[in-house]
């Protein structure tokens, strides 16, 4: 007995339907060798046995597009190992200079003043208190050295210093059990990740970058350093944070790339 169980196309013009899949997975897909693939070998029959319906439609490719992005960001949070470390690195491997990215220029970087800044911290959280960067720095450190792994294709090797974000969580009361944890940028970014990777020993709410404050180009006052996830995951220029139930979404997933974003 077959395990599938297949519904007829109707007449469509199959020629059409796949020129606007491409057309969705160039615009949401931005490493090259993974939109390569996809366009090489992306078929109606394809596309129509990966969402078990048929296909008519723009509305319907964007559909089937959301279904496969919902099971990739399902299948990474089931395969994901809390306790499983990201490689480390020598100092002799560091990449210099550690590259900028943003999706704007290094000449539009955010300044954020040191005097009177505030992290926001709200959400499900006993503690709400706007955290000083003295403060902050008052808690236990840890470095890591780590490789940051872009979307776009490349990666950089970097000394990064901080907070354990997950020492940090439990230091404010969050609800450890919740499945997001989302952050607000001064730059207006914005991303959010799961809990899992918000309490593994490796996520990082970091302060310092090669062992001096962590300057504005790589996101003074703080950001989140996941070795676990890429690069576009992990924001800079923090403001404000906070823990809830509610998907929240992030400013490169709500225009199609992967939510989970592991690396």
């Amino acid at each position: 007995m077959s395990l599938f169980k297949r519904r007829p196309l109707p007449l469509v013009d199959a020629d059409a339907a796949l020129l606007d899949a491409r057309k969705l997975l160039e615009k949401r897909m931005a490493p090259a060798a993974r939109r390569h693939f996809l366009r090489s070998s992306l078929t109606l029959g394809g596309l129509s046995l990966l969402s078990g319906c048929s296909i008519s439609s723009n509305e319907d490719v964007e559909a089937v597009l959301n279904r496969i992005s919902r099971f990739n960001d399902r299948a990474q949070a089931w395969l994901f190992d809390p306790n499983r470390l990201a490689p480390t690195y020598s100092s002799a491997e560091i990449t210099h200079p550690f590259p900028f990215n943003a999706y704007y220029g290094e000449d539009e970087v955010r300044v954020v003043p040191e005097a009177g800044y505030r992290l926001e911290v709200s959400g499900l959280v006993a503690d709400r208190h706007r955290w000083t960067l003295d403060e902050l720095r008052a808690m236990p450190q840890q470095e890591q050295i780590t490789r940051h792994i872009c979307v776009e294709g490349w990666s950089a090797i970097g000394r990064w210093g901080g907070v354990p974000f997950g020492d940090f969580l439990r230091r404010v009361g969050a609800d450890l059990s919740a499945k997001y944890v989302g952050f607000q940028c001064a730059d207006d970014y914005f991303t959010s990740i799961d809990m899992a990777t918000a309490l593994h020993p490796q996520t990082q709410l970091t302060l310092r970058f090669d062992g001096e404050p962590l300057p504005p180009k790589y996101g003074f006052p703080m950001k989140l350093r996941m070795p676990t996830k890429l690069g576009y995951k992990n924001p800079k220029h923090i403001v404000a944070m906070f823990v809830t139930n509610t998907y929240p979404g992030g400013y490169w997933e709500d225009q199609g790339y992967n939510w989970f974003g592991g690396s």
